[in-house]
C-alpha cells in the first residue's frame, strides 16, 4: 500500500480547524505539489478556516460545518457521491474529524500512530505514519509525507493575497515606519496576557522604538474587550483594528508588519506564513510543540516556570500536549522581559 511506487491520482486532506493547524499544513501542499504536480488535491476543512485557505490555488477545497456532525457527515457523503482518492490523509485528533474520515472513499486511511492517535483515531483509520516523540505540529504533519513516500521538507506558504486586502494593509501601513501588531488573544481566555502589559509594551514600542502600534484580533465581545482595554490603559496613540478586518486582510496586515506579538493563536501562524517575525507569548502551552515554527527563539517562554509553579514538575516530565491552563499563569511573563525581546528582534532584523 504504501509508500506510492509512483504519484497517485488523488489525495483528500481532512484538516478542518484551527486557523494555526491548517497554516501548519499549507507546507504539506506546497511540498505534494512540488513532488506529486499531476495530483489532484482536495482539503476538507472548516467554514471559517476555508475563508483563508481558499486562497491557495490548486487545490479543491470542501468546506464543513463544524457546528452539527450529522449535517456534516450527510452533507460530505453527498459531497463526495460517485468519487474516489487514492488515499487520505487524516490530519486531525477529534471524533469529528473520524465520523467524517468514515465517509471519505479511499482504499488507504493514514493517520497518526498509535501513541499519537487520540480521541479513537486509530479505530478510523487503515494505515499509520511512523512512531515519533515531542515534536512540533507541523513536523508531525510531515510524517504523512514521509509515509507516502515523499522525503522533501518544502517550509513554503505563498499565499496570494487579493489586491483588496493589500490595499486595507497599505492604508493602515502605508510607508516604512516600523509597524508592530499586536493580536491580544487566543481563543483559550487563560492563554491571554494582561490588557495593562500589553499597553505598557505598545508604549515601549511607540517610545523607545518609535514604532507604530496596531492592535488586531476578531470580532468576539472578549476580544472586543481586550482590545478596548488596551488601548484606554496605553499612553501613547495606537490603532484598534479589533474585529475590523477579515481573515486575508489580516494576514496582509501581517505581511506589511515588522513584529507581531501574541499569544498562542492563528495569527502567530499566519505571522509565519508571510515571514514576519513572532514574539510568542507562552505560559499555558508550550512553545516547543506549537510555537511560530519560524520564530522560536523569539518566543517568551514561561512553560517551564508554569510546570514548577502549578504542577510541581519540570516540563519535561508533563505529556507533551499538556497545557497548564490555570488563572495567572500567564503573568509569569513580565512586560521587561517581552519589551527586551523586542529590543533585540528589531536590532536583529535587516533594514526594510
Amino acid at each position: 500500500m504504501l509508500p506510492f511506487a509512483e504519484s497517485p491520482r488523488s489525495v483528500c486532506i481532512l484538516r478542518l480547524s484551527a486557523i494555526g493547524d491548517t497554516c501548519h499544513v499549507v507546507p504539506l501542499v506546497r511540498t505534494l505539489q512540488q513532488a506529486w504536480p499531476g495530483t489532484q488535491l482536495t482539503w476538507i476543512i472548516g467554514k471559517s478556516e476555508a475563508r483563508l485557505m481558499q486562497l491557495i490555488e490548486g487545490v479543491e477545497f470542501i468546506t464543513v460545518d463544524k457546528r452539527s456532525t450529522l449535517r456534516s457527515v450527510t452533507a460530505l457523503r453527498a459531497a463526495l457521491a460517485g468519487r474516489r482518492f487514492d488515499a487520505l490523509l487524516h490530519l486531525q485528533l477529534s471524533l469529528r474529524a473520524s465520523l467524517l474520515a468514515r465517509v471519505v472513499p479511499a482504499p488507504i486511511k493514514l493517520g497518526f500512530d498509535r501513541a499519537r492517535a487520540r480521541e479513537l483515531q486509530w479505530l478510523f483509520s487503515n494505515a499509520r505514519i511512523a512512531p515519533r516523540s515531542r515534536e512540533h505540529v507541523l513536523d508531525s504533519f510531515f510524517g504523512f509525507l514521509e509515509a507516502l513516500g515523499v522525503r522533501e521538507r518544502l517550509l513554503r506558504w505563498d499565499v496570494p493575497l487579493p489586491q483588496a486586502a493589500r490595499d486595507y494593509a497599505l492604508r493602515l501601513i502605508p510607508d516604512a515606519q516600523p509597524t508592530l501588531v499586536i493580536s491580544p488573544c487566543s481563543s483559550h481566555a487563560l492563554r491571554n496576557w494582561p490588557a495593562a502589559r500589553y499597553a505598557a509594551l505598545a508604549d515601549t514600542a511607540v517610545r523607545s522604538h518609535g514604532m507604530r502600534v496596531i492592535l488586531a484580533g476578531g470580532p468576539s465581545a472578549t476580544e472586543r474587550a481586550m482590545g478596548e482595554a488596551i488601548e484606554r490603559a496605553c499612553p501613547s496613540p495606537l490603532t484598534n483594528q479589533v474585529g475590523k478586518d477579515t481573515l486575508p486582510e489580516l494576514l496582509a496586515l501581517l505581511a506589511r508588519a515588522r513584529v507581531l506579538v501574541s499569544p498562542d493563536s492563528g495569527p502567530v501562524h499566519m505571522a509565519t506564513m508571510v515571514g514576519t517575525p513572532v514574539i510568542g507569548l507562552y505560559a499555558a502551552t508550550n512553545p516547543a510543540r506549537s510555537g511560530p515554527y519560524l520564530s522560536q527563539r523569539w518566543c517568551v517562554n514561561a512553560y517551564p516556570q508554569a510546570a514548577r509553579v502549578f504542577r510541581g514538575l519540570e516540563a519535561d516530565a508533563l505529556p507533551w500536549t499538556h497545557k497548564i491552563e490555570e488563572p495567572g499563569v500567564m503573568e509569569l511573563i513580565p512586560v521587561e522581559a517581552v519589551a527586551a525581546r523586542l529590543t533585540a528582534l528589531l536590532a536583529d532584523l535587516p533594514p526594510r
